[in-house]
């Protein structure tokens, strides 16, 4: 598009200079008007870019990009789905990871993302997810931002293309974490969740001290060198480890990671496990956010105890552990925020089982099933009632077995409208195995009963039967 306008300038200036010639000046004119015609064509095929919705709607219609979304608050999914609006979520790292992350809380119609990285797009880029080939050589914040906008405007995007484990870089991190101006009356810093997907130990040290400074809740997740495995990990600044609680084994080696990286040799990539990590990572993300469910075991536990998933694709194996914090940890402000939550854990723990046991009390005794529009209902049989069948006019079956040294009585009543199944269980010593409720008769043999077939006589063979086939065989012998 901007060759085309380029060219139209120029033709404007040779239209300018062409004025005293009338011969050259319709030409001109002809030239210029199927340029713009041209550009008039570019613009009509270009993609159309969606309006923003002030308001998220349940309503079922196409034009709705948030109907399949709210149908998980209808669903019972969710309390209250548009309060993803509310938050704030910065993505460290837009790689193969961090980028479909990205998209993936764009469509969700995700609040704010902030996102960071100093690394440019580039063809070796294209075997992952994301990123298109018309955008190498644009910084990755940029054209993520691109996309995203595209994609959902509604969302509120800021983009910092910086390099956090530099000082100016991380001050320029800690700084915009702290703003608040999207949510002013927000407690703590200015983000509900940082997301870390870079792929360094000295970046997600970066990430981990920030946090820990902040007292911000964050994720980090990775893929393996091989592209087989990845995790995520969630970590509570004093709840959960941190980063510096339990290094790599190559770190707490003493090992430098920057001389493992040797010259022509890169690491391999697969957007299918970059795609399930994303995945992993973006829904427990929605579901810590919008506290719906339970978030991942894989993950973590009820009650925000921190777990480590790991993801193995060549098994499509999903192995945990929980991760402590390090009480000898060697980062100060992790140190400082275990003791800030050992003061405030009783009170915790003392909220969260009066909260259980309120809510266990406050469950009303009603029916088993409420009406519904496909008029579905659940017949309690806790107290069955055996009803005669000559009375009632309803029409009764019985099965009776023996399992577990039990005997199983089963009536069902079949009237044409319902169908009610109620068992009995009595000791095998108090009840018979043909015994029926009395008035009926047993029309079929019992199940138990096998057919007893008279006992054979036993063969008795005599001698002279023996000498009797002895005289055959030698008659067939001398034949």
């Amino acid at each position: 598009m901007e060759a085309e306008l380029k060219e139209m300038l120029n033709d404007l200036d040779s239209l300018k200079q062409s004025l005293p010639d009338p011969s050259n000046l319709a030409s001109s004119i002809l030239k210029l008007q199927s340029r713009v015609e041209h550009l008039t064509k570019l613009a009509k095929s270009a993609p159309v870019r969606r309006t923003k919705v002030q308001d998220m709607s349940a309503e079922v219609v196409d034009s709705n990009p948030y109907s399949r979304l709210m149908a998980l608050q209808r669903m019972g999914i969710v309390d209250n789905y548009e309060r993803i609006r509310d938050f704030s979520v910065a993505i460290v790292g837009i790689g193969g990871v961090g980028s479909v992350a990205a998209e993936m809380l764009t469509r969700c119609g995700i609040g704010r993302l902030l996102l960071y990285d100093y690394d440019k797009v580039e063809l070796a880029n294209m075997n992952r997810l994301f990123f298109r080939p018309e955008q190498v050589g644009m910084t990755k914040t940029d054209a993520a931002s691109q996309t995203l906008s595209d994609i959902n405007p509604d969302v509120v995007l800021e983009s910092f293309t910086l390099n956090i484990t530099t000082v100016q870089g991380f001050e320029t991190f800690m700084s915009s974490l702290r703003n608040k101006s999207f949510r002013p009356n927000k407690e703590g810093s200015g983000v509900d969740l940082v997301l870390s997907c870079v792929d360094n130990y000295e970046a997600r040290m970066a990430v981990n001290q920030a946090c820990n400074e902040l007292n911000q809740t964050w994720m980090e997740s990775g893929v393996s060198e091989d592209a087989v495995s990845g995790h995520i990990q969630l970590l509570i600044p004093g709840e959960t480890a941190c980063f510096a609680c339990a290094p790599p084994l190559v770190v707490a080696s003493g090992v430098d990671e920057r001389t493992l990286k040797r010259e022509g040799v890169c690491a391999a990539s697969l957007p299918t496990t970059m795609g399930v990590v994303a995945g992993l990572l973006v829904q427990n993300t929605l579901k810590l956010l919008l506290q719906f469910g339970q978030v991942s075991p894989y993950l973590i536990g009820f009650g925000f105890n921190a777990w480590l998933q790991g993801y193995n694709s060549l098994k499509d194996f999903f192995p945990t552990m929980e991760m402590r914090p390090n009480p000898q940890c060697s980062n100060a402000a992790c140190l400082e925020r275990q003791k800030e939550y050992l003061l405030v854990k009783p009170a915790r723990d003392a909220a969260i089982i009066a909260k259980m046991e309120a809510e266990a009390l406050s469950v009303p005794e009603g029916p088993l099933h409420t009406d519904n529009e496909w008029n579905i209902s659940v017949v309690d049989d806790s107290e069955p009632e055996w009803t005669d069948a000559t009375s009632s006019g309803d029409i009764y079956c019985y099965m009776t077995f023996r399992c577990n040294n039990a005997i199983h009585t089963t009536k069902t009543r079949i009237d044409g409208k319902k169908f009610q199944a109620i068992r009995l269980v009595e000791p095998a010593n108090n009840f018979h195995i043909n015994a029926l409720p009395e008035g009926l008769t047993r029309e079929l043999p019992a199940a138990d009963e096998f057919q007893k077939f008279p006992a054979a006589e036993p063969a008795t063979a005599t001698f002279d039967d023996i000498e009797e086939l002895r005289k055959q065989l030698d008659a067939l012998n001398a034949d």
